[in-house]
């Protein structure tokens, strides 16, 4: 049985072109190289904190950094993920350690009003500009992320900007932080927290216009 041609699927078919599939690896590569040009920037423009390299600041100083920099990879894993969409792709790792950065800012407020101070004794001196310069230190992270989700064809256009927002936020804050001298729970756990909030609000409401296929 002879087939009749097509002209409308041979004609779509010739205006076809191979694409690069998506790696994984590539994308932790792009991702890696924004923390590290972060990191150098901050460094070079600011300047690291050496009782945080030297290991003599406060705990506090550690864990919060630490954390930072968990949830920003845990959260640019998801983002990897949903850029090419599976069966299966949960983003629970970022969720949880939402939940763990979560604490600081709570604790912060209960160490507050259980020493009886008020809520505003949480400003200093460096509150807007820590806030404001962990944001800013997100830049780089939130371009190359939205670069990649455009290469892809993210589904869950919603929660890939909210997890692009809140990797770029933490490893900007946790940049930044490296250079911060306060280490006290109520600065560190609010100020240097912030920017993960504002960056999530921000990918959420901007980057599902930006990444629709």
């Amino acid at each position: 049985m002879n087939r009749v041609p097509n002209p409308l699927i041979a004609s779509l078919a010739d205006e076809l072109t191979p694409v690069t599939p998506l790696r994984r690896r590539n994308g932790w590569l792009l991702a890696l190289g924004a923390l590290a040009v972060t990191v150098l920037a901050v460094a070079l423009y600011v300047g690291l904190w050496q009782a945080g390299l030297a290991g003599t600041a406060e705990p506090m100083f550690f864990v919060t950094n630490g954390l930072l920099l968990l949830l920003g990879l845990a959260a640019t894993g998801a983002v990897l993920s949903l850029a090419a969409p599976a069966v299966g792709n949960r983003p629970d790792a970022p969720r949880w350690t939402s939940a763990m950065l979560a604490i600081l800012p709570l604790t912060a407020l209960l160490t507050a009003l259980a020493g009886g101070h008020e809520l505003a004794d949480l400003y200093d001196a460096h509150s807007a500009y820590c806030m404001i310069s962990g944001t800013l230190a997100s830049g780089l992270t939130f371009a190359a992320l939205t670069w990649w989700l455009r290469r892809g064809a993210p589904v869950s256009t919603g929660a890939a900007g909210l997890w692009a927002g809140v990797a770029a936020g933490a490893i900007g804050s946790f940049a930044y932080g490296l250079s911060c001298p306060i280490d006290t729970v109520g600065h560190l756990g609010v100020w240097h927290v912030a920017p993960v909030a504002i960056c999530a609000v921000l990918g959420r409401i901007a980057l599902p216009r930006l990444i629709r296929w």
